[in-house]
């Protein structure tokens, strides 16, 4: 049989249904090979060991008893570490944050906990999730598992390295720019970003409060529309949740696509995006074709402005949300300081990373006098111009297929010394992500390195199944093999 770690969730279930697994083997299977990988990987920040076996044999005692009714009881888990968990160190992969015990659950972790899942571990991502390839973090710099001299992507780096190397079956992370879809295309898996408003935020460590995004990282399509299903859903505890119908995001999955009208972006394949990511979205477009999709070229070259327009947006948001870690209630606190404005000065100096640090500046200058109107508010009315022409391809087309990053990973420490290449990784997916679109990546094949490339498929508000089985059908034709 094959190991249990390189099962998907549902595969996995299916062998508990049938008694050929117990919740304990599997426990043990993922810690096992946590145990053998996570010192090449480096993905997780904590590893909650002992606490996963008692609450698998805490579950196996209930499913004897008949007493758990929750059809994906005892199969483990991976957190990003901003998503706040009871009891579990917290710390957005931040000195300032390094021993914080958070005293709640983020609305996230209730939702798993009562489906009781298992929390295997908080996993690594960028500093308060600022950054694209994992490497801002305070902890450790996590590795790609199909090249370990290559980044897994970021923020959510951590989460999407632990999927690919069937550390965990599936993941949360979270996602302000491209920190769920890119790192699931450097890594080779599927990365689900949802509709702004339709996962709860509460509890999640806030960046840009207007952006950020709880979503999955998962092996296929099937497992990320199982995940939707159990983290989805209005929450009165965040003003921004949508109170929309529940839905079985895995019923949509027919894989039937005759007649579904793919909007293929010129502007998305143009200067920029490397030639071997270029021809594997062109190849996609055609395998799509042939399964009886209408694929159309269109114009949306909105990417400059878009990324020019969220850094505004992003920095600002940064700014004022991170002034509450000033020394004085919790986290980091300065050891050096003769009076209230150095223990400020001090603590935040000492307590931020250098790529935090610079976004708030950035995001204290667009907001402050003088500066607001030329540069904060034209970002917001740009903003809503992005919305519209999107709004207006929705009105022809049901899905809009791109890469899902202009490149494949690149080295470990090879953008550390150039911002505008970090910056650049989000290209194609911040103008989505500005107006609170779902989206999703799904490996679409592999550059002459043997490196994943990933694709993109962005849906209109709300219309998660469209892009579930626009992924499905592509993932069950094989792909990008």
């Amino acid at each position: 049989m094959m190991e249990i770690y390189n099962l998907t969730v549902h595969e996995i279930k299916k062998l508990l249904d049938n008694k050929e697994i117990t919740v304990s083997e599997i426990t043990d299977s993922f810690l096992k090979r946590i145990a053998e990988k996570e010192k090449d990987i480096q993905a997780f920040i904590t590893i909650c060991d002992e606490q996963a076996k008692e609450r698998a044999k805490q579950i196996e005692e209930e499913l004897v008893k008949e007493e758990n009714s929750s059809p994906y009881a005892g199969i483990p888990i991976g957190i990003k570490d901003n998503i706040s968990t009871k009891g579990i160190r917290t710390t957005c992969a931040s000195k300032m944050l390094e021993n914080y015990i958070p005293p709640y659950d983020a609305t996230v972790i209730e939702k798993i906990k009562a489906e009781k899942l298992n929390i295997i571990g908080k996993l690594n991502m960028d500093e308060f999730a600022m950054g694209t390839t994992t490497e801002s973090s305070y902890f450790k710099k996590t590795k790609n598992p199909h090249n370990i001299n290559k980044v897994p992507g970021g923020s959510s780096g951590g989460s999407a390295a632990a999927v690919a190397a069937g550390m965990v079956p599936w993941a949360l992370g979270s996602e302000t720019a491209c920190s769920i879809r890119q790192p699931a295309s450097y890594c080779g898996i599927v990365g689900l970003n949802p509709t702004y408003g339709m996962v709860s935020r509460y509890g999640l460590v806030a960046y840009a409060s207007s952006l950020d995004q709880i979503g999955t990282l998962t092996k296929d399509v099937r497992d990320a529309g199982i995940l939707l299903n159990i983290i989805s859903g209005y929450d009165k505890k965040d003003s921004t949740s949508q109170d929309i119908t529940e839905k079985d995001y895995t019923r949509c999955l027919t894989g039937d696509i005759r007649g579904v009208k793919i909007a293929l972006p010129k502007g998305f394949l143009g200067e920029g995006i490397n030639e071997e990511v270029k021809q594997s979205i062109l190849n996609a477009a055609k395998k799509y074709e042939n399964m009886g999709a209408i694929v159309e070229e269109v114009s949306l070259d909105i990417g400059k402005k878009a990324l020019a327009t969220y850094y505004i947006i992003v920095c600002a948001e940064a700014s004022s949300n991170l002034g509450r870690f000033d020394g004085i209630r919790y986290g980091y606190r300065s050891k050096s300081y003769a009076n209230l404005k150095e223990l400020y000065r001090n603590s935040r100096g000492e307590g931020f990373g250098d790529e935090v640090k610079c976004r708030i500046i950035l995001g204290t200058y667009v907001l402050s006098s003088g500066y607001y109107d030329a540069y904060y508010k034209k970002a917001q009315q740009v903003r809503t111009m992005i919305k519209k022409e999107f709004s207006d391809i929705f009105k022809k087309y049901d899905v809009i297929l791109t890469p899902t990053a202009p490149t494949v990973a690149p080295d470990i420490d090879g953008m550390s010394d150039n911002p505008i290449e970090n910056f650049l990784a989000d290209i194609c997916t911040a103008p989505s992500k500005l107006v609170g679109l779902p989206a999703i990546s799904i490996p679409c094949g592999k550059n002459s390195e043997g490196l994943p490339i990933g694709l993109q498929l962005i849906g209109n508000h709300f219309e998660e199944e469209k892009i579930l089985n626009t992924a499905y059908a592509f993932e069950q034709n094989g792909g990008g093999e």
